[in-house]
């Protein structure tokens, strides 16, 4: 017998703030999260965050972490998860009654700099000698290669209204409208805003430091390039409605008027 289900459940892209722990000291941590939310109480209050110890050397014990997650609710924000990271990490988001997130960072915050991770090479296949005659290699030889076909990117021609949330994936975004307050766009490339942004607008998502975010009419609520964020009280009011690119150097967001 069928029935129909109470709630439908659906996976999908969102976007959750990582709060990487660097020193476990959570009179500071709570300190510079209740700074956040004062500053930008419409973006962090509330906000749902997920705990990453893996810049630690040594995993929290419990109570530390509890402790932790206590100062974070007092701030404002909400944690919800920790990042995956060790089979300590898992023991201890059991003993808090918390989730994992698998590959969380991977997705959000690019690997720390100078750490080098070699690629994992792929199983080599079987080697089989094939003799072919003369005319045929060379055939075969004379044969250009097919042309690598480049990935378009994702192009918005509507408005994004507030509550939304665009993801361009492995390529850039170009919104030809207005991304309103309360809406997000996502690219793990460039951003390319051809209205206004009133926004949040996340370039570099995949950890790309390269991206930038070109956009006419600048009035957003956050910018982030590869992990990185800078919120609209932080920007000079000099550049507050005008066309701007924003980019990473040297781990800062820099913002400048376009000419």
């Amino acid at each position: 017998m069928d029935y129909e289900q109470a709630g439908e459940l659906k996976i999908g892209q969102v976007g959750i703030a990582n709060l990487r722990v660097r020193t476990l000291d959570v009179p500071r941590l709570v300190q510079e999260m209740n700074e956040r939310v004062t500053r930008a109480p419409k973006l962090f209050g509330r906000a749902a965050v997920i705990l990453d110890f893996g810049g630690l050397s040594r995993t929290p014990d419990v109570a530390s972490a509890q402790a932790l997650l206590d100062g974070l609710r007092g701030a404002g924000v909400l944690p919800v998860a920790l990042a995956y990271g060790t089979s300590e990490i898992e023991l201890l988001s059991q003993q808090l009654g918390l989730p994992l997130l698998a590959k969380f960072r991977a997705q959000y915050e690019p690997a720390d700099a100078g750490e080098s991770v070699a690629p994992r090479a792929a199983p080599a296949a079987p080697v089989r000698e094939v003799r072919r005659s003369a005319p045929a290699a060379a055939a075969l030889a004379a044969k250009p290669a097919p042309a690598a076909v480049p990935k378009p990117g994702r192009m918005q021609l509507a408005n994004v209204r507030s509550g939304q949330q665009l993801y361009a994936e492995n390529c850039d975004l170009t919104v030809m409208a207005t991304v309103g307050a309360g809406a997000e766009v996502i690219a793990d490339g460039s951003i390319h805003i051809y209205g206004t942004l009133r926004g949040r607008a996340l370039a570099g998502a995949q950890g790309n430091t390269a991206a930038r975010i070109f956009c006419r009419d600048f009035h957003a609520e956050l910018v982030a390039i590869a992990g990185h964020y800078k919120v609209l009280d932080d920007v000079p009011d000099n550049l507050r409605g005008k066309a701007v690119q924003v980019w990473l150097e040297q781990d800062q967001i820099k913002i400048a008027a376009l000419d």
